[in-house]
């Protein structure tokens, strides 16, 4: 999602998961993406043991990324994807 956020309303949903999917759907993405990014997400956050993402930086996507790609065995390109989105 390379948007700015400045130029977007304010959210109105309180939690996480629900706050992704508007977004989404203001951006006019498909259904199937918002499915695929929800999901991810969720892994995300399970990852870190049920962390808010507000509470995460840099160094837990880091550590995200390279544990899908040595134990899942996600390929770089998926590996960029997630970087650039985070």
């Amino acid at each position: 999602m390379k948007t700015s956020t400045s130029s977007l309303p304010p959210l109105c949903a309180v939690k996480i998961l629900d706050q992704l999917r508007e977004r989404i759907h203001y951006l006019h993405y498909s259904i199937r993406t918002e499915d695929v990014y929800v999901y991810w997400v969720k892994v995300f956050i399970r990852f870190h043991h049920v962390r808010h993402p507000a509470e995460m930086g840099a160094a837990e996507v880091e550590a995200f990324l390279s544990w899908l790609a040595n134990e899942r065995g996600v390929s770089v390109g998926a590996r960029w994807h997630w970087a650039d989105i985070s």
